[in-house]
């Protein structure tokens, strides 16, 4: 599909599913909140691949697909929706595994461990440490950038590389708006430090998703046959955008309330005109992913 020369409002998936054989669907914002699973999303998914599409879920989030996979069952999301999971925990695997030999230093919660399962890994402290993996904040709900300064300078004193093991700015938890990994690694960045990032809106996670997509389908996927999905501007559109492929852009997710939609707004024309001031613009959005 051609991009138009402003992004199209749709009802669903189904106006632009018969030209795409491949979506690439974000998690967080668009198949669940953190909390609950959108159940019409769910269903969108599984039509679209009843139709003969394929479906990869890419996800930021820090741990691995498998990991990502229990957590979508116990939010109801069914396997009928998805055919394959990449995440930028599986991409950070890769670049621990490339650096198996060196000492690791870990900023992030317990939960996010899963990313060093299996691996032989040596843990120390920063002073000790080759490279830092970056997943999050030890308490998102409390935390702020500034409480890790005194470690990003630390890091920076000894120009140590940052792996950031989930690019996002922010995430919706149930009503809630938390800071991710991403903060951490763009505090870090604007001080001089190297960041390698394991997710989008970098090249590395749809290269791995095209290929998982292609493996799955049996063929190669072309660009103009791939329809990215999700909710974020800065990551899950301006990715695609990078990318090479066209992108639906989901209205009422992480940008609902500055898009006045979330007390249960109507998506309207002064949504059409805050996508037009954006840096990057989607193919077309919707409210939310539906058939």
């Amino acid at each position: 599909m051609t991009a138009p020369s402003r992004p199209v409002h749709v009802e669903g998936l189904q106006p632009l599913a018969d030209n795409y054989d491949l979506v690439l669907c974000d998690v967080w914002g668009v198949l669940h909140n953190g909390v609950k699973a959108y159940e019409a999303a769910s269903d969108a998914l599984t039509r679209f691949r009843a139709n003969g599409g394929r479906v990869v879920l890419v996800s930021n989030a820090p741990r691995p697909g498998a990991s990502v996979g229990t957590q979508l069952d116990g939010f109801g999301v069914p396997r009928t929706a998805y055919d394959a999971i990449v995440t930028s925990g599986d991409l950070t695997r890769l670049a621990i595994a490339e650096r198996i030999d060196r000492i690791v230093h870990h900023i992030g919660p317990p939960r996010d461990m899963p990313i060093y399962g299996g691996l032989d890994v040596r843990f120390g402290s920063i002073d000790e440490a080759d490279y830092v993996v970056c997943s999050g904040f030890d308490n998102d709900e409390e935390e702020t950038v500034e409480d890790y300064r005194p470690q990003l300078e630390a890091m920076r004193r000894r120009q140590l590389l940052m792996v950031c093991a989930n690019p996002d700015l922010i995430v919706e938890r149930g009503s809630m708006i938390l800071p991710c990994a991403g903060t951490i690694a763009l505090a870090y960045e604007e001080m001089g430090g190297e960041v390698f990032y394991a997710g989008k809106p970098h090249s590395p996670v749809y290269d791995r998703a095209l290929a998982v997509g292609a493996e799955i389908a049996g063929r190669s996927i072309p660009k103009e046959k791939v329809l990215a999905v999700g909710d974020a501007i800065r990551t899950d559109i301006a990715g695609a955008a990078g990318y090479g492929i066209d992108s639906l852009m989901i209205a009422r997710g992480i940008h609902a309330e500055e898009l006045g939609l979330h007390n249960g707004g109507l998506v309207s024309d002064h949504v059409q005109d805050w996508v037009d001031r954006q840096p990057v613009r989607p193919t077309a959005f919707t409210e939310v992913l539906s058939w």
